[in-house]
């Protein structure tokens, strides 16, 4: 019979992606291992295999489509001694299920949307194999941030799986505060929603008042940035520690390193090994927050941004600590290159434990960077210059470099904080201590 192929999950948070080339046509035979798409996900663009054998029948999502749901039919093969006829048996569910659902509560609030619970009578096929409902770990953490009752929430991913879809639907409608809201007359009231300007939007404004300009549509990597990043800045605690850095020894100790060895070694990996090493030595900054605990890390693992034309990624640097500079300059050589290519597998971006940003190339003095959750810290670096410091009561010049810490509060105290940067700043000042 008929074989549907699915867009597939690339990654534990991808609920959809952008199919972004086919590389085969109708009427390809394909076999097994064949390259059948090239997928786009917030972060990179991936190829994808098949493992079932026969013919491209028909190709149900072409190429450059967005937003297309993960388990959604893209494409159907017909095995072999099968003809056309055979596509009238095949029916593509998953890939009917998610428009039927996502137009029901359209067309029930439309008419009447002041009624707020209206939306909420689908909900009961959610829980009709009991009490839990099921949802994406990305959709509970919405759902949990923004007050919403997931047994309110229609769910369209597979089998009704609620996804972050829907979560921004229920948003959009006021479906699951509203339920959460009437259940608890007495509770406090919830948190009020994030700040939008009263006035037209960016867009709005430039037609009104006849201003050129030319629109580019949001990557998914762009769009994951913007709502990753006002997560943080909403529900993250910030607070932020600096300090100035002599640098003017790791120059030097730089200089003879490259003279002599065939690895060239940048002033980035003696950070991100001096990272790694002050959180070997401060264990309580490596952690993160959870509403089940502080989760305290055994490894450094350093999420490194890298501008790429798409937007920002972060490959990670595993288990830091226990790699010298050399180890750490070629890792990160190859993982930015492939960064910019959007050549990185989910496992070299996702999972890291600390962060470093570094605009010191650009000649950025000083900034404070935003937490890329669900990390407890990341650490912005500045540029290294010439100033004028006080050594031994006498004026002096030496080239310095600003580092700020910003830190979530929710898992690191201040004096962890400060603990952390002093360890730092001895290991960035004496860098032959990197080496023991």
């Amino acid at each position: 019979m008929p074989i549907n192929i699915l867009m597939p999950a690339l990654s534990p948070t991808m609920t959809e992606g952008t199919l972004a080339r086919w590389l085969v046509k109708e009427g390809d035979t394909v076999n097994s291992g064949d390259i059948l798409a090239e997928i786009e996900t917030d972060k990179a663009t991936m190829e994808v295999e098949t493992i079932d054998e026969g013919t491209i029948a028909k190709i149900l999502i072409p190429d450059g489509s967005e937003g297309v749901q993960v388990n959604q039919v893209i494409a159907i093969i017909l095995e072999e001694d099968e003809d056309a006829s055979a596509l009238d048996a095949a029916a593509p569910a998953p890939a009917a299920k998610p428009e039927t659902v996502k137009e029901a509560p359209v067309a029930t609030a439309a008419p009447v949307p002041q009624v707020v619970p209206a939306p909420a009578a689908p909900a009961a096929p959610i829980a009709a194999s009991g009490d839990r409902v099921f949802a994406s770990p990305l959709a509970r953490r919405m759902a949990s941030q923004k007050d919403l009752d997931l047994s309110a929430v229609q769910g369209t991913g597979p089998h009704g799986r609620i996804v972050k879809a829907d979560i921004l639907t229920a948003l959009e409608q006021g479906t699951g505060k509203a339920v959460a809201q009437a259940a608890s007359p007495s509770a406090p009231a919830p948190k009020a929603a994030a700040p939008t300007s009263s006035g037209p939007n960016a867009r709005e404004l430039a037609d009104l008042l006849g201003m050129e300009y030319e629109l580019e549509p949001l990557s998914s990597i762009r769009r994951v940035i913007a709502n990753r990043l006002t997560e943080s800045k909403q529900t993250v605690p910030h607070f932020y520690l600096s300090v100035d850095c002599e640098m003017d020894k790791l120059l030097a100790f730089r200089k003879e390193l490259n003279a002599s060895g065939d690895v060239k070694i940048s002033v980035n990996d003696f950070v991100i090994r001096a990272a790694a090493l002050a959180l070997k030595k401060v264990p309580a900054a490596n952690a993160s927050y959870s509403e089940e605990g502080i989760l305290s890390y055994k490894n450094a693992d350093i999420s490194v941004a890298v501008a790429t034309p798409t937007g920002l990624i972060t490959p990670i640097i595993k288990a830091a600590e226990g790699k010298g500079l050399g180890v750490i300059s070629s890792e990160m050589k190859d993982l930015a290159g492939r960064a910019r290519d959007g050549k990185l597998k989910p496992e070299e971006y996702q999972g890291g434990t600390f962060s470093i940003s570094n605009l010191g190339m650009f000649g950025i003095k000083d900034f404070s960077a935003i937490i890329n959750p669900p990390q407890g810290c990341i650490l912005a670096v500045g540029a290294g210059e010439q100033r004028p410091v006080v050594k031994d009561g006498a004026l002096a010049i030496a080239t310095v470099m600003t580092c700020t810490l910003s830190v979530d509060h929710r898992v690191v105290d201040g004096a962890v904080g400060a603990e952390f940067m002093a360890a730092f700043k001895t290991l960035i000042q004496e860098p032959l201590s990197m080496l023991l």
